[in-house]
């Protein structure tokens, strides 16, 4: 039925820093999403490589350190670069199974020099086609030491069967003007993504839903002191202070109405299938809708640049 959409959400951890591994673990699941007549598939936050975990427990602020240098280097030559075709299998993958995909990667983009990254969300339709790249709008804390900010091209939606679907990244989510900017692009399905945290999305993902009247998808990643693989580089210094569990996955979805339809899930690897039915949109927009009835344009009203920002402007040949 075109009002119904069935979602998976894939609570997955990487094979931390080899976006070869990680890229077929997200092949994996995109094909079980698809035997399962599923018509949308979320990951988590930068899932591809991995999030930055060193940077909270290995004095990653230190200057000039050789040891902070050569685990950035890792990161960047794992990074993923979409205009090399990194993801051309995860496209067609997607055609052939008529499913779209919200994938959370971690982008070396030649736009910005090929060096520098950033935590980046990509759309990718059921023809396989890649519809939006939003570069995280600002990295968090210690994140900053290896993720630059982004800028405001990604603000995208998308349609999905009667939904219009939007995505933001981690603590992107709990920017007011960055939320407002989708729902006024007539956003009703909104996609968070994160590094994997039930104390990040038992919150805020319910929140979002009663403030939007739409549906809300949180997906994050597990990802275990266990889960390092034994050939990152300097991975003795990293384990000496790493918890056993760094990230609990938490993975849920709220309806319109705020209500939970699938509470946190905390540390399962796997699949999460749910149908939503667009309806309930309606009905609870029936007293509120934030960018429509109950919006006064005439006395607030949000400016959004969605230029895609660049260091050279170059003119001629």
């Amino acid at each position: 039925m075109e009002n119904h959409l069935k979602v998976a959400l894939a609570q997955i951890a990487p094979v931390w820093l080899d976006k070869t591994a990680t890229l077929d673990k997200v092949k994996t699941a995109i094909r079980d999403a698809g035997e399962k007549g599923c018509e949308l598939i979320v990951f988590g936050e930068g899932l591809v490589p991995g999030y930055p975990w060193w940077t909270s427990i290995t004095h990653a602020s230190a200057w000039d350190d050789r040891i902070q240098k050569e685990i950035h280097a890792h990161y960047a030559r794992n990074a993923v670069q979409i205009e090399k075709g990194d993801l051309q299998e995860i496209q067609s993958l997607a055609k052939s199974l008529r499913i779209a995909v919200y994938l959370g990667i971690i982008e070396r983009p030649q736009d910005r020099g090929g060096h520098s990254l950033y935590c980046t969300l990509v759309y990718i339709d059921p023809s396989g086609q890649i519809r939006s790249v939003h570069r995280k709008l600002q990295p968090t804390y210690d994140e900053r030491l290896t993720w630059s900010p982004g800028d405001g091209h990604g603000l995208q939606v998308h349609p999905l069967k009667q939904f219009t679907v939007g995505g933001l990244n981690c603590w992107e989510n709990w920017m007011p003007l960055a939320r407002t900017a989708l729902y006024g692009l007539g956003e009703d399905l909104h996609i968070a993504v994160w590094p994997g945290s039930v104390r990040n999305t038992e919150l805020i993902t319910r929140m979002i839903a009663q403030e939007s009247r739409s549906f809300v998808i949180s997906v994050g990643s597990p990802m275990q002191k266990s889960d390092f693989p034994t050939n990152t580089p300097h991975l003795d210094y990293i384990l000496e202070n790493c918890p056993d569990v760094l990230a609990d996955g938490g993975s849920c979805i709220a309806g319109p109405d705020g209500k939970w339809i699938v509470e946190p899930v905390l540390l399962k690897e796997g699949l999460i299938i749910e149908t939503l039915d667009f309806n309930k949109v309606f009905e609870e927009r029936q007293n509120f809708d934030s960018v429509g009835h109950y919006s006064r344009p005439d006395v607030l009203k949000l400016q959004v640049d969605r230029s895609r920002q660049g260091s050279v402007d170059f003119k001629g040949e």
